[in-house]
């Protein structure tokens, strides 16, 4: 009997965070918020000037736009005033965010239910960008 119980218990125990890591967070809506960035080369769309071989630092002010999610999955754009990129992504059961458009890579963090970290990376044959964005949902 107290073997049953301590499995029973145990059991308890471990559930609540396998049920947690089932629910996504609901990420639709708009963020808005200004990058840091290093870009060389040409860079990409978003990232005026010259081309250059040595890195430049930049900045752009991002709209991301969810206008589709479904559990884990979700769709939407990334723009700023020079162009608007179309992405697709997914929450992983840690939290992270995974997002790719045409060209690039971004990984995502919640930093509390109204701010986001979006992380990019882009390697092209003339270009590369690293960027970091904290965005807040517009409400």
């Amino acid at each position: 009997m107290v073997k049953r119980c301590g499995v029973a218990v145990l059991a308890m125990l471990v559930a609540p965070p396998v049920l947690a890591q089932t629910s996504f967070p609901d990420i639709r809506g708009t963020w808005t918020g200004d990058s840091e960035s290093i870009v060389t080369g040409a860079a990409n769309p978003h990232h005026t000037g010259s081309p250059q071989p040595e890195p430049r630092l930049t900045s752009a002010s991002f709209t991301l736009t969810i206008d589709k999610q479904d559990g884990r999955r979700f769709s939407g754009t990334f723009s700023s005033a020079q162009s608007t990129e179309t992405i697709i992504g997914v929450i992983s059961h840690t939290g992270t965010l995974f997002i790719v458009d045409s060209d690039g890579y971004a990984y995502g963090t919640l930093l509390g239910p109204d701010k986001l970290e979006s992380c990019y990376v882009q390697v092209g044959s003339d270009s590369r960008v690293a960027s970091c964005t904290v965005l807040t949902k517009q409400r």
